[in-house]
C-alpha cells in the first residue's frame, strides 16, 4: 500500500470515527476530511471536484425547492389528514401505509425525491397525533432503499448495471429483483411494527379530532397548488422519460424548480432558498471527496480484487461474496463508486470463463442497494431525511440509525442469499 493510500485510508477512518462519535457536526467533519484529502495531495482540487456527484446535488436542490414551495399550499396536511382518516387514525397502521407507499414510489422515482415528498406528510401526521416522528422517518427511509432496488430506474446502481449490461433489460430487473424485494419489504415492515408498536400510541381524543377534520380545509392556496401540481407531474414525468430524452435527473429537477419559481414569482423565492438543506448538501460534497480519495488511490479496486481472489473464480461462492461484500461496503461508502469499480471486474470475470454470470449482477444490485440501509451514511435518502428531521428538532443519530438499520439490512441480505441460492443454484 502506497503512502497516499495510507493517508487516504487514515483520513477516511478518522472521519468516520468522529462522525459516529457525534462530538462534532457531521457536515463539518465530512468537509474537513474532504479538504484534508486535497491538502495532503491525495487528490488535486480538480480531481476532488470531479468526484463530487453534481447530479445528486442538483437533484436535491431542485426537489427541495419544489417541495418547499408546495408545502406552502397546505397539500401535505391535506394528504396527512386524508390518509390517517382512511386507517382510522391508528399510528401503527399509518406507519405501515406510509412505508408501503414510499417503497412503491421509490421503485419508479429517485429515492431522494420520494422521501422529500413523503416526509412533510409524515411530520404533519405525527404532529397532529402527538406521536414520535422518528419511527416513521426511519421506516420510510428503509422502505425507500428497499423499493428502489426493485426496478432498473429505482436506484443509481441499477441504472449503472443496466447501462453496462445491455442484456439486462427493464423487465429483466423486474422479473429477477421484484419477487425478492416484495418478500424483504413485507418482512421489514412487519419487524418495524414489532419494534415500534409500544412507542406509537395516541389518545382517543387526538384520533377522534383527526377523524372529525375536513381534509379539504387544509388547502390554503388553491392557485399555488395548481401550479405546484403541474410542475410536480411534469418533473416526475421527466424522471420516467429521462433515459429517452437524455436529460440527467438533476437537469429535470432544476428545470422544474425554476419553472415553478417563474410561475410563482419573487414572493416565494427567498422562502424556497432558505428551505434548502445546505448542511446536508455540504455533507454530501465532503463525503464524495473522501470516497474519491479511496477510489483514486485504488483502495476500493484492490479490496474488490482481493476478495474475488478468495473464491478461486467459482461462480456460486463468488456470487455470494459479491452480495455480502457489496452490502457491507455500501453501508459505509457511497455505492456509486463501488458499483462503478465492480462492473468492469464482473465483466472481466465473465471473459475469464465464469459462464452464466447473471447471478453476479443481481447480487451486486441487491447488495449495493440494500446495503444503504446499514448506516446513516449508506444512502442519499438517509442523510436527506436526517437533515429534515434535525431542522424540525428531531435528531437521528448515527448510532440510532445503526441500531435499527443494520440488523434489518442483514435480514434483507440473508433473505437475498436464500433467494439467489434457490433461484439460480438449485
Amino acid at each position: 500500500m502506497g503512502s497516499q493510500a495510507i493517508i487516504a485510508l487514515t483520513i477516511f477512518l478518522i472521519t468516520y470515527v468522529i462522525i459516529i462519535s457525534e462530538k462534532i457536526h457531521r457536515t463539518i467533519v465530512a468537509m474537513f476530511g474532504g479538504l484534508l484529502m486535497v491538502a495532503f495531495g491525495v487528490l488535486k482540487q480538480n480531481e476532488a471536484i470531479h468526484h463530487i456527484d453534481f447530479n445528486t446535488i442538483g437533484l436535491l436542490i431542485g426537489m427541495m425547492i419544489i417541495v418547499s414551495i408546495t408545502a406552502q399550499t397546505g397539500v401535505f396536511e391535506f394528504i396527512a389528514v386524508w390518509s390517517a382518516q382512511k386507517v382510522k387514525g391508528e399510528p401503527i397502521k399509518i406507519l405501515v401505509v406510509l412505508s408501503l407507499f414510499t417503497a412503491f414510489a421509490s421503485a419508479f422515482l429517485d429515492n431522494v425525491t420520494t422521501v422529500l415528498l413523503v416526509v412533510p406528510v409524515t411530520l404533519s401526521i405525527t404532529n397532529q397525533l402527538k406521536v414520535p416522528p422518528i419511527p416513521y422517518l426511519l421506516s420510510e427511509v428503509l422502505a425507500s432503499n428497499i423499493g428502489g432496488t426493485a426496478t432498473m430506474i429505482g436506484d443509481p446502481p441499477n441504472i449503472m448495471i443496466g447501462s453496462a449490461v445491455k442484456e439486462l433489460t427493464f423487465m429483466a430487473f423486474i422479473n429477477n429483483l421484484t419477487p425478492v424485494i416484495l418478500i424483504i419489504l413485507i418482512v421489514t415492515v412487519f419487524l418495524l411494527t414489532l419494534i415500534y408498536k409500544k412507542q406509537l400510541k395516541s389518545s382517543h381524543e387526538l384520533k377522534n379530532h383527526l377523524l372529525r377534520k375536513d381534509a379539504k380545509q387544509e388547502i390554503k392556496d388553491k392557485g399555488l397548488l395548481a401550479k405546484c401540481l403541474f410542475v410536480i407531474v411534469m418533473t416526475i414525468g421527466g424522471f420516467f422519460a429521462h433515459q429517452f430524452i437524455h436529460f440527467e435527473t438533476a437537469t429535470i429537477a432544476l428545470l422544474g424548480a425554476f419553472i415553478l419559481l417563474l410561475l410563482t414569482g419573487e414572493k416565494v423565492l427567498h422562502v424556497a432558498l432558505e428551505k434548502i438543506e445546505w448542511t446536508t448538501l455540504f455533507f454530501f460534497i465532503g463525503l464524495f471527496v473522501i470516497v474519491g480519495g479511496l477510489v483514486e488511490t485504488g483502495l476500493i479496486e484492490a479490496l474488490a480484487k482481493k476478495a474475488m481472489s478468495w473464491t478461486g473464480g467459482e461462480l456460486k461462492p463468488t456470487t455470494f461474496l459479491v452480495l455480502w461484500m457489496s452490502a457491507i461496503i455500501s453501508a459505509f461508502v457511497d455505492n456509486i463508486p463501488f458499483v462503478a469499480t465492480m462492473i468492469p471486474l464482473i465483466n472481466e470475470m465473465g471473459q475469464l470463463g465464469i459462464s452464466h454470470s447473471e447471478p453476479l449482477w443481481w447480487s451486486l444490485s441487491l447488495g449495493a442497494c440494500l446495503g444503504g440501509n446499514g448506516t446513516l451514511v449508506g444512502a442519499s435518502a438517509n442523510l436527506v431525511v436526517a437533515g429534515i428531521a434535525a431542522k424540525e428538532g428531531h435528531q437521528i443519530s448515527f448510532i440510532k440509525f445503526l441500531a435499527v438499520g443494520f440488523p434489518l439490512m442483514i435480514v434483507s441480505i440473508i433473505i437475498s442469499t436464500v433467494y439467489i441460492y434457490i433461484r439460480y443454484f438449485m
